[in-house]
C-alpha cells in the first residue's frame, strides 16, 4: 500500500502543492488529474523517490521510502513500473532489446529466461510479432505497448503511467486504457495514472485525485467524483469535454 503523508514540495520560491495526504490501496488504480502544471507528474516521481519533498513522507508497505539506504531503494524501485508519457525508448535497439533491458541490468536471468519472459510481456500487450523490429518503424501506439510491456517485465507491484494516452487516437486510447485494467484485474497491480483524459479516468480508475490552487483540493472514488458538487473539479471535468 502506498500512503503519502503531508507531502509539500517547491522548486526555490514556487510552491507546487503542499500537504498533500492520500492513500492507493493494493490492487485499485489512482488518477492523478488537474491542469497542466499543478504538479501532477512531480508528485508521481515522489512516490518511488525520484524527487524528494520539502516535509512529509510517503510510506511503502509501512515504510518510509526516504529513509531507505541507497542500496534498499534501489530494491524497492525494482517494485515499480514506469509508463512514460513519450515511452522513453532506446531507439538504438529492438523492441525485444527494449523489453529485454530491465531483466539485463537488474536480474542475473540466463538468456532463454529473458527471451521467454520478454515474449510473454510483448504478447501480453498484443505485439508478439514485433520484436525484431526497430522502434522506429513503430506507430505512436505501438511505442506505448512496448513501452507498457517493458513496464511489466520484472513483475512490478506498482505501475506508475504518466499520460499513458497523450497523442494517441480513439481506438488506440481505448487499446491502452484496456490494458490498464486488464494489468490491474489480473495480475493484482496498483497503478497511478496522471492524465487530462477524463474518459480514461471513468474506464479505469477507482479513485482520483485533484491537485490544484497548490494542493489537493479533492479526493475520492471515482462513483463519488462524478457526484461531487466541487465546484473546480466540476469545471476541470466540464472544460476536458467529457461529460459525465
Amino acid at each position: 500500500m502506498i500512503e503519502v503523508k503531508n507531502l509539500s514540495k517547491s522548486f526555490g520560491d514556487n510552491l507546487v502543492w503542499k500537504d498533500v495526504s492520500l492513500s492507493v490501496p493494493n490492487g485499485e488504480t489512482l488518477a492523478i488529474i488537474g491542469k497542466s502544471g499543478c504538479g501532477k507528474s512531480v508528485l508521481m516521481k515522489h512516490l518511488n523517490a525520484l524527487m524528494k519533498p520539502d516535509e512529509g513522507v510517503v510510506l511503502l508497505d509501512g515504510q518510509n521510502i526516504f529513509e531507505l539506504s541507497y542500496v534498499d531503494l534501489r530494491i524497492q524501485r525494482q517494485r515499480f513500473g514506469f509508463l512514460f508519457q513519450g515511452a522513453a525508448l532506446f531507439d538504438s535497439i529492438s523492441a525485444f532489446e527494449n523489453v529485454a533491458f530491465p531483466l539485463r541490468y537488474f536480474t542475473k536471468k540466463k538468456e532463454d529466461e529473458i527471451r521467454k519472459r520478454v515474449l510473454e510481456c510483448l504478447e501480453m500487450v498484443n505485439l508478439a510479432d514485433i520484436g525484431d523490429k526497430s522502434t522506429a518503424e513503430l506507430s505512436g501506439g505501438m511505442r506505448k505497448r512496448v513501452g507498457l510491456a517493458r513496464a511489466i517485465v520484472l513483475e512490478p507491484d506498482y505501475l506508475l503511467y504518466d499520460e499513458p494516452t497523450s497523442g494517441l487516437d480513439p481506438e488506440t486510447s481505448n487499446e491502452i486504457n484496456e490494458l490498464i485494467v486488464h494489468f490491474s484485474d489480473n495480475l493484482n497491480i496498483t497503478s497511478i495514472v496522471v492524465t487530462h483524459d477524463m474518459h480514461s479516468v471513468l474506464e479505469i480508475a477507482d479513485y482520483a485525485a485533484f491537485l490544484d490552487e497548490q494542493k489537493l483540493s479533492w479526493h475520492g472514488t471515482v462513483q463519488e467524483m462524478t457526484k461531487s458538487d466541487h465546484k473546480r473539479l466540476n469545471s476541470f471535468i466540464r472544460a476536458s469535454e467529457y461529460q459525465i
